[in-house]
């Protein structure tokens, strides 16, 4: 039997879990859209898009657009898979046992 042990810590934080469930519908999102999807301050969510950069589930792209800073994001194959692997783990610590 899966226990809570089993889930990725980094996906279990909230706002970490809404953005990678988010990038996996999409081929990538800006930060606005992000923020405003998640409900998140913008201090927030830099702060959890750096943890999942930094582990290498998100790629973060930093550009312009018209003089504007313009922060990219983009799920990558690594993020895809503990993103499979943390929706597997719920699914089997819900499931009844036989």
């Amino acid at each position: 039997m899966k226990t809570l042990s089993d889930l990725d810590p980094l996906l279990h934080s909230q706002l970490r879990l809404a953005v990678v469930s988010i990038l996996i519908g999409v081929v990538e999102a800006d930060f606005t859209f992000l923020k405003e999807k998640t409900g998140s301050t913008a201090g927030n969510l830099s702060v959890q898009l750096e943890k999942l950069s930094a582990e290498g589930y998100i790629s973060i792209e930093k550009s312009f657009r018209n003089k504007r800073p313009l922060t990219t994001c983009r799920i990558t194959p690594k993020g895809i898979r503990q993103f499979d692997n943390y929706v597997k783990a719920i699914q089997a610590y819900i499931q009844p046992q036989k």
